[in-house]
């Protein structure tokens, strides 16, 4: 009933830039907090960045000051804009948002794989 789809990744050079998306859709009611989480291989999934329903945001300290995160609540959509982005970035991100349909529960998009490489 609920999708996230997210769009965006791939492969940059370090230093460069992409931007992620994750749209939802289905039967909402709500969206409380969106968050893009990463999972490199061989890592635990992180949390990287959250956004409240309100516009307040939190990151990891691994990407302060060259990740921002943003939403559009009338897109039902979350961004992602990734600057001075290093080879450490590289990884599976996930959108991941609170959603209430008939109860609120935790939903995840499929992921999308950033490569950082020269």
């Amino acid at each position: 009933q609920v999708q996230l789809v997210e769009s965006g990744g791939g492969l940059v050079q370090p230093g460069g830039s992409l931007r992620l998306s994750c749209a939802a859709s289905g039967s909402i009611l709500r969206i409380n907090a969106m968050n893009w989480y990463r999972q490199a291989i061989g890592k635990q999934r992180e949390l990287v960045a959250r956004i409240t329903s309100g516009g307040s945001t939190n990151y990891a300290d691994s990407v302060k000051g060259r990740f921002t995160i943003s939403r559009d609540n009338a897109k039902n959509t979350v961004y992602l804009h990734m600057n001075s982005l290093k080879p450490e970035d590289t990884a599976v991100y996930y959108c991941n948002a609170n959603i209430m349909v008939d109860t609120t529960r935790s939903y995840w998009g499929q992921g999308t794989q950033v490569t950082v490489s020269s």
